[in-house]
């Protein structure tokens, strides 16, 4: 008799560390799921964002059509990356980034755009909102980093193998976006 309550509750202690471990793991890849749809707000506030800088910016540099369908060119990519892998939504995010640089850059020959305060409302705009990507980012990659770590430390990875949790992408920044760091060189 007294085997038979060991086993018991043997079993279900192992059954209550399964299911808080199988808990833990859901919590943690929803914490992803969120730290990805805060990534998602700030791209989108951005892609909204564009068009009345670009807006603006045409009145003053009508020959730069070039830069300006460079930048409207890399929002439609960007913007569509539903589906994607997260390599290339960070690569379109990249040459997006790079393009906005080349944007600001120009407006240094222009300065009628640099002091109209539209415009400068709509870059500080777009730079806060480059700050919260890139504090979205970093969420979303601790998250990751600490769903990822879980899933495969010992005991977690039989439960997570079992129940189909998979490890997440991080989101590294693409080679293009490294490139789009460099300064930005205008020349007329």
């Amino acid at each position: 008799m007294n085997i038979l309550l060991v086993v018991i509750i043997l079993a279900v202690v192992v059954g209550l560390y399964i299911m808080g471990l199988y808990n833990t793991l859901v919590r943690m890849r929803n914490s992803v799921k969120e730290a990805w749809s805060d990534i998602e707000v700030q791209l989108k506030r951005r892609f909204d964002l564009i068009p009345n800088v670009l807006s603006t910016v045409k009145g003053y540099a009508k020959h730069e059509s070039e830069t300006l369908e460079k930048l409207v060119a890399a929002r439609n990519e960007a913007f569509s990356h539903g589906g994607q892998s997260m390599q290339d939504i960070a690569k379109a995010e990249g040459e997006l980034s790079g393009a906005l640089k080349s944007l600001f850059a120009l407006s240094e020959a222009y300065p009628d755009l640099k002091a109209n305060t539209n415009f400068l409302e709509l870059q500080r705009e777009l730079r806060d909102t480059e700050d919260k990507i890139q504090a979205a980012r970093r969420f979303y990659n601790g998250n990751v980093l600490t769903f990822n770590t879980k899933i495969q430390q010992f005991p977690a990875n039989l439960i997570a193998g079992r129940f189909n949790f998979t490890e997440q992408p991080l989101f590294e920044l693409a080679a293009d976006e490294q490139a789009a760091k460099q300064p930005v060189k205008v020349e007329f």
